[in-house]
C-alpha cells in the first residue's frame, strides 16, 4: 500500500477499562490502514469491540476506559498521543462521526440551523452568514427538501429517517477527510435504511471522503465497503477486500455470519445460527476466543492465540487451521 495514499493507519490499538481491582480489555492489538477516500466495515455480533474501536479513533472512551496501547496515525499525527483541547480540533472537523440515535446527537431545544451554524463556528473562522450558507448547502446534499424551512425546524419535527439525514448533513459541514459511522440505520425500518447507506456512498464519492461503517449487517456493509474487517471478542479475525470475505470467507466466524444471513435460510425454512454466544469482556479463554463456538477447533485453537495472517485467498485470517 502506498504510504502517500494512507490517511489512517491504527497499529496494535489496544482500550481498555480499568476496575477497582482489574483492567479488562475490550479492543486487543486492532490493526488496519485505510487510504484517502476509502471504505471499510467493521462488522462483528454485539459485544465484538467494533464501536469502542470507532470511538478509540477519535479518543471518545469515557472512564473508566481509555487507549492502552497502540498508535492511530491519522494525517500523519498520532492521535493517541494528542490532549484532549488538541483532539477537538480534530473530531468534528477532520474527522466526523455518525452515531447510531439522531436523538441521542441532535439538541432537542436548538433548531437544525442553529446547531449546524455552531458547530461551524467552532470550527471555522467564518462569519455566521458564511456558515449558515455552507449549513444550506449541505442540507440540499443529503437531499433534505425545502432547506430553508428545514433549517428553522427543531429535531422533533424530523421523521427518523430525516434525523439521521440532518446528522449527515452535520457530519460534512467541515468537509471531513474521516467519516466513522456506528450502526446508523439501526433505529430505521429496512427501506430508509437503503436509502441512507445509497447516500453515504455516494457522499463519499462525490466528497472523496474515507468511511469507516459499524455494523453487524454483512448484508449491509458488501454493498457499501471496499474492504472489510471481521472482529470478534475485541479482535480482527478476518480482513480482506470486500468481494475476498463475501465469496470465500476463510475465518470460520466469517463463514457462520455469511450463513446466518436471511437469504441463506436452510432446507427446514430456519435461520442458521452460530452456535453460543460471544464471550463476555470477563470472560477468560485459552488460545482463540472462537474456540468454544467452531466447528473446526483442534487442540491447538485451545492453547495457542492465532495470528492474524495472510492465507492462500489473499486475505488475512487468525485462524490456526485455514491455509
Amino acid at each position: 500500500m502506498d504510504q502517500q495514499e494512507t490517511l489512517l493507519s491504527v497499529r496494535d490499538l489496544e482500550v481498555a477499562f480499568k476496575l477497582r481491582d482489574n483492567v479488562l480489555t475490550a479492543v486487543d492489538r486492532v490493526s488496519f490502514d485505510l487510504d484517502r477516500g476509502q471504505r471499510l466495515g467493521l462488522v462483528g455480533e454485539s459485544g465484538a469491540g467494533k464501536s469502542v474501536t470507532g470511538f478509540g479513533i477519535i479518543n471518545l472512551i469515557s472512564k473508566p476506559g481509555f487507549i492502552s496501547g497502540g498508535s492511530i496515525l491519522f494525517e500523519g499525527t498520532d492521535l493517541a498521543k494528542l490532549s484532549l483541547e488538541e483532539m477537538r480540533q480534530i473530531r468534528g472537523d477532520r474527522i466526523s462521526m455518525i452515531f447510531q440515535d439522531p436523538m441521542m446527537t441532535l439538541n432537542p431545544v436548538l433548531t437544525v440551523g442553529t446547531q449546524m451554524v455552531e458547530t461551524l463556528l467552532a470550527h471555522r473562522n467564518i462569519s455566521r452568514k458564511e456558515a449558515e450558507e455552507i449549513a444550506l448547502d449541505k442540507i440540499r446534499k443529503v437531499a433534505i427538501p425545502s432547506p430553508e424551512k428545514r433549517l428553522k425546524q427543531y429535531p422533533h419535527e424530523f421523521s427518523g429517517g430525516m434525523r439521521q439525514r440532518i446528522v449527515i448533513a452535520i457530519a460534512l459541514l467541515t468537509s471531513p477527510a474521516l467519516i466513522i459511522a456506528d450502526e446508523p440505520t439501526t433505529a430505521l425500518d429496512v427501506t430508509i435504511q437503503a436509502d441512507i447507506m445509497n447516500l453515504l456512498l455516494s457522499l463519499c464519492e462525490s466528497e472523496n471522503m474515507a468511511l469507516i461503517l459499524i455494523t453487524h449487517d454483512l448484508a449491509v456493509v458488501s454493498q457499501v465497503a471496499q474492504r472489510i474487517a471481521v472482529m470478534y471478542a475485541g479482535r480482527i479475525v478476518e480482513l480482506g477486500e470486500t468481494e475476498q470475505i463475501v465469496t470465500n470467507p476463510r475465518h470460520p466466524y466469517t463463514k457462520g455470519l455469511l450463513a446466518a444471513l436471511p437469504q441463506n435460510v436452510s432446507r427446514r425454512g430456519r435461520l442458521n445460527q452460530i452456535p453460543g454466544t460471544m464471550p463476555g469482556i470477563k470472560q477468560q479463554i485459552s488460545g482463540c476466543q472462537f474456540n468454544n463456538r467452531c466447528n473446526q477447533c483442534a487442540q491447538i485453537c485451545r492453547e495457542e492465540v492465532p495470528p492474524l495472517t495472510r492465507k492462500s485467498s489473499g486475505c488475512l485470517a487468525a485462524c490456526h487451521m485455514v491455509k
